[in-house]
């Protein structure tokens, strides 16, 4: 199984810029500057383009033909312990990719913000934490992320 890390940064500075964000935030449309898209539905099915330019895809045999696959957040599932991906976990800051055309390759996916921010999220391919993000390698939601703020501007159901 080849497993790839997508990350913000390294060891503490990935805890303190994770962004926990919730479902309805993670799905659409995310793109890079390198021109990677993945979109991501309700149903935890995601579709894809441009995987062949992901750095953090080498080691699968085939990158450039990926396009499909399941996605969903590691949980804990409340008993502390070890996260694994749980496709009932509603929000989370890490995630799994399973692609459909190399179920052997998996991504382990990062979400970040300003200092764990949630309102404008990224998510950023990396194959050792410790690399930091790639030029051009980072994926930013299409949409504006100012949904999950109230009518005041404030924040809703984020925590620090």
């Amino acid at each position: 199984m080849t497993g790839v890390v997508l990350t913000a940064s390294c060891g503490l500075g990935a805890a303190v810029h994770t962004a926990v964000i919730p479902q309805e935030q993670l799905v659409g449309t995310w793109t890079s500057p390198s021109g990677t898209s993945v979109s991501f539905a309700k149903d935890h099915t995601f579709t894809g383009t441009g995987f062949g330019k992901v750095e953090a895809l080498a080691r699968c045999a085939h990158p450039e033909a990926l396009s499909t696959g399941r996605w969903a957040f590691y949980s804990s599932r409340g008993d502390g312990g070890i996260p694994a991906p749980d496709e009932t976990a509603t929000r989370g800051n890490d995630l799994r990719l399973s692609f459909a055309e190399e179920p052997s390759c998996t991504v382990w996916v990062y979400l970040y913000g300003d200092f764990g921010d949630a309102r404008d999220p990224a998510m950023c391919p990396t194959t050792d934490p410790d690399d930091g993000c790639p030029s051009g390698g980072y994926l930013k939601h299409e949409e504006p992320a100012h949904r999950g703020l109230g009518a005041a501007g404030g924040r809703e159901g984020v925590g620090r």
